[in-house]
């Protein structure tokens, strides 16, 4: 049991340490996440046709699929890794790197944003109003500048957690299969947690899963987000304010908890009315608008993420070993 966690935890260092070098490559297979997404399309196609129309019905049939499309998938990826621990531990330990790298998504995230700043450079607002539309679910078509920016960065802000963080506190729980478990229930509320009328119902269940595996990990990035802004130049204790202030001004419990410290590390406002669907939506605003934002700041909210995700996998590594360290786990050497 020693060696099997000792392992896994060398797996989740080397699995953050390659997504930072390679990020996100084309390969000739699909990404898991994407494979983990057709489960769930075709689960919904087929829970949708069993179960009644009616709102509880639709309720009951995406209550259904959340739990058995993160119950297959923790499964399958739990089948796999014990798989290469019966053939040897080191095949274990490079099929779990390779797992790891692929739940991670900093280097994507970045790479997501900074295309987004340079469309907006070189060709132009609608150029950089098309390419934000990668990123969020909201209408794009008629924002500002400014507005794409402030988009960007929020972006960077709540994927801090839900692309970086979150999933390094369910692997330090449970490897790789704690990961896709998460990233399966992640994968899952990008997809149906939609208030909308297609939605409201079957993707309820799914959304709200998911703001209950977030609870602990978002609060956590909040907190390493302000840490980092000390250590990167930033401004921490007007992060800390910020923060303190309008961490709970989100309809989601947890996404205002790390764009409240970015904002107020950066000194600049981000939240404020937004259109989905055509409909437009009056949200509040989250920090003070002590400048206008600029390009730069998806750099600098690029740099607090990578602050912060570097700070907790220390934590939680040293943590951990600390731990194996005190149970007697080293006796085994």
């Amino acid at each position: 049991m020693f060696w099997l966690w000792l392992l896994t935890l060398g797996a989740i260092f080397l699995g953050f340490l390659i997504d930072c070098l390679l990020g996100d490559p084309i390969f000739p297979w699909p990404h898991p996440v994407v494979l983990i997404g057709k489960l769930i399309s075709r689960s919904e196609k087929l829970l949708r046709r069993i179960f009644p129309k009616s709102d509880r019905g639709q309720f009951l049939a995406g209550t259904v699929m959340a739990v058995f499309v993160s119950l297959l998938t923790a499964a399958l990826v739990f089948a796999i890794l014990f798989g290469c621990w019966m053939l040897h531990p080191w095949v274990y330990f490079a099929v779990s790197s390779l797992m790891c790298w692929r739940i991670f998504a900093a280097k994507c995230l970045k790479d997501e944003a900074k295309k987004v700043v340079g469309k907006l450079g070189r060709e132009g607002l609608e150029a950089g109003r098309n390419q934000v539309a990668m990123l969020v679910g909201r209408d794009t078509e008629n924002l500002t500048e400014e507005q794409v920016l402030k988009a960007t960065v929020e972006t960077v802000a709540e994927n801090t957690s839900d692309g970086v963080i979150a999933p390094l506190f369910w692997m330090m729980l449970g490897g790789a299969v704690g990961g896709f478990f998460y990233k399966a229930i992640n994968t899952m509320d990008s997809m149906v947690g939609y208030k909308n009328e297609k939605y409201l119902y079957f993707g309820r269940f799914a959304a709200k899963l998911d703001d209950v595996v977030n609870y602990i990990p978002a609060r956590l990035s909040a907190l390493g987000m302000i840490l980092s802004a000390a250590i990167l130049g930033f401004d921490p204790k007007n992060a800390f304010r910020i923060w303190r202030r309008d961490r709970r001004k989100h309809a989601s419990p947890n996404s205002a908890q790390t764009e409240s410290a970015c904002a107020g590390a950066l000194h600049i406002e981000l939240g404020g009315n937004a259109s989905y669907f055509g409909k437009l939506y009056e949200k509040p605003t989250i920090g003070d608008p002590d400048r206008s934002i600029e390009q730069d700041d998806v750099a600098r909210a690029c740099r607090l993420m990578y602050g912060d995700s570097v700070f907790w996998l220390v934590v939680f590594e040293a943590v951990s070993i600390l731990i194996l360290f005190l149970s007697g786990g080293f006796s085994c050497l």
